[in-house]
């Protein structure tokens, strides 16, 4: 025997006398059918997996770790490349046929137990060297194997979610798209509910989104994010959606057909659109149409126009349907009358602050201490700019008949485009 030979002999620990791998590589078969037992018995979901599968291709896996295992106590050596790529390929399968990754990892770790649990009691006293040896490979072992499961895993899971965001966004396409939506939700995996309701929001900033110093792009992807998830929990079934930090268009399943949309119904999604705001941190606006999967192109422009005519109403966050502002809707089609109002509030065009006012005024069902709290001024403010706005107009808020002039000057300014675009209130007196 060489002097190499003999350093590599007498690295090789050995249980009263006999080499470990030995004694597992006898064993191999042995412990390859304990190893299933336990699987599943403590890993239910491996008992649900086809026998086929139990008995073929996971046995065989079992069978190879336990020899990768007595390989690397013979050589001392590390699986090599090929040996950590199909348990990367292993661990891929397992992903693809929906075994939690816990449970994946479990496994190795039930093996490794079962095959310290057959040689350790073959160490006699003197073998305590070769005994802590036999651990620490164990370990480095277990180590190895795990990072190589969960790489493999979250490359097939990455994969996977990929394509089926792909494919759930070709749904989304096809549903605004108008016709029928049936093939790309055959390929998406998704059963289309009776009906859709659907949802076109608006997200106000979140007040980290304010705060000079922060980074604002991180602040808007995480309140986006609570948003998200937030949506996801509270929905039952799979939520279509596009949205952006400033909001977009969510498409929540509902099982019944539209016209059984109720005040129920109402209800449940005006909760939703105050808990998704509460979740994310921000003020949240929403038009909302009911409609057949056939139908929701149509069901989506009708909430994008509620939702505008909402917001430039001055409406405070929260739901909307069609109802909520049928005379703003109407006011705000074209007529040859929408631009005979809208000019009515032409002088405010150069006193954007005039007409802020005005419309918080109207927002706040004429309550000055109200619109003074959200236009944050002094009441005796509002008043000064209402008398100037009806100065300018002629239209006198406080009277009957101006009122719903003014109202439905509003929505015809608003619907045509006029002046300045709308911000936020000015605070000049």
């Amino acid at each position: 025997m060489t002097a190499s030979n003999a350093a590599a002999h007498d690295s090789v620990p050995r249980f009263g006398g006999v080499p470990v791998y030995d004694r597992l590589q006898a064993a191999a078969g042995a412990l390859e059918r304990a190893v299933m037992v336990r699987l599943v018995e403590q890993l239910p979901v491996y008992g649900r997996l086809p026998s086929e599968q139990l008995g073929g291709d996971i046995a065989k896996q079992v069978t190879r770790g336990i020899r990768s295992f007595a390989e690397m106590l013979r050589t001392g050596e590390l699986p090599d490349q090929s040996e950590q790529a199909a348990i990367r390929e292993s661990s891929a399968r397992r992903a693809d046929e929906g075994v939690p990754l816990e449970a994946v990892v479990g496994a190795y770790h039930l093996g490794a137990e079962e095959c310290a649990a057959h040689v350790f009691p073959a160490a006699e006293p003197g073998d305590i060297g070769d005994v802590l040896l036999v651990q620490r490979q164990l370990l480095v072992y277990l180590r190895l194997v795990s990072c190589a499961v969960a790489a493999g895993y979250v490359q097939e899971r990455q994969t996977a979610l990929s394509d089926q965001q792909v494919a759930l966004q070709s749904l989304l396409s096809r549903l605004l798209e108008g016709g029928s939506p049936k093939a790309a939700a055959d390929r998406a995996g998704i059963r289309l509910p009776p009906c859709y309701l659907v949802l076109s929001i608006s997200v106000g900033r979140h007040p980290d989104e304010l705060v000079p110093g922060v980074n604002h792009a991180v602040a808007a992807r995480r309140k986006l994010r609570r948003l998200r998830n937030e949506l996801h929990r509270q929905t039952a079934g799979v939520a279509l959606s596009v949205l952006s930090d400033g909001g977009g268009l969510v498409l929540v399943p509902y099982e019944a057909p539209a016209a059984a949309f109720g005040p129920a119904d109402r209800e449940r999604l005006s909760r939703l659109v105050v808990e998704l705001g509460r979740m994310c941190g921000a003020e949240v606006l929403a038009g909302a149409a009911a409609a057949p999967p056939e139908g929701v192109a149509d069901a989506a422009r009708l909430a994008g126009e509620v939702r505008e005519v909402a917001e430039a109403s001055g409406h405070e966050p929260g739901l909307y349907l069609l109802d909520d502002v049928l005379l703003e809707y109407q006011l705000s089609r074209p007529s040859p009358a929408r631009e005979g109002l809208a000019a009515l509030l032409d002088p405010l065009d150069t006193r954007p602050e005039l007409l802020a006012t005005l419309r918080t005024f109207l927002a706040c069902s004429l309550d000055r201490r109200r619109a003074a709290a959200r236009l944050q001024v002094h009441p005796n403010t509002v008043d000064y700019r209402l008398r100037k706005a009806t100065d300018l107009t002629g239209l006198d808020a406080s009277r009957g008949a101006d009122l719903v002039t003014l109202h439905a000057a509003l929505a015809a300014h608003d619907a045509a485009g006029r002046g300045a675009p709308r911000g936020g209130p000015s605070r000049q007196g």
